[in-house]
């Protein structure tokens, strides 16, 4: 079952990367009509809760891994696709070791109630934001092509 889970969490990252491929440069500067982060920022943020998590729950996986900026428009503007790609790679990395202790010892410090309702808990979370990525898309003019919309269904094949 752990790696029945573990598994799940791949196939999770495996689908954030492929809908990242599938967007622009010029589209990760997109901004909701609404206003708020950019798509750009929305993976930051997802990479930037990451490090929360395992700050909390497993401080020692923190090393060579760093939070995104977004506080100034310097910062904002320096988010690259490489750096969101690689960030994401690391923080998917570290949260599948806090998984696989978590699952094995069936705790994740500073998490309530269970290392599977984490899982849970990050999936929905990110899928959430994966949802308003796609609104800033779509009311910039750049919707998902088809292939990637109905794609990231495709547990399956992802």
């Amino acid at each position: 079952m752990i790696d029945q889970l573990l598994d799940t969490w791949a196939i999770h990252n495996r689908i954030t990367r492929f809908v990242l491929a599938a967007i622009s440069d010029d589209a990760l500067s997109g901004v909701s009509a609404s206003g708020g982060r950019s798509v750009r920022e929305q993976y930051a943020h997802l990479h930037n809760v990451r490090l929360m998590w395992i700050e909390a729950a497993k401080p020692e996986l923190m090393a060579g891994l760093q939070k995104i900026p977004t506080k100034t428009k310097a910062d904002k503007d320096s988010i690259t696709r490489t750096v969101i790609e690689s960030s994401l790679l690391a923080s998917e990395t570290a949260i599948a070791e806090t998984l696989r202790e978590g699952l094995t010892t069936g705790r994740i410090k500073g998490f309530k109630p269970h290392p599977v309702a984490f899982i849970g808990y990050l999936i929905a979370h990110e899928s959430y934001h994966w949802g308003e990525i796609g609104i800033i898309l779509t009311q910039a003019g750049t919707p998902l092509d088809q292939k990637t919309a109905y794609g990231m269904w495709e547990w399956g094949v992802r």
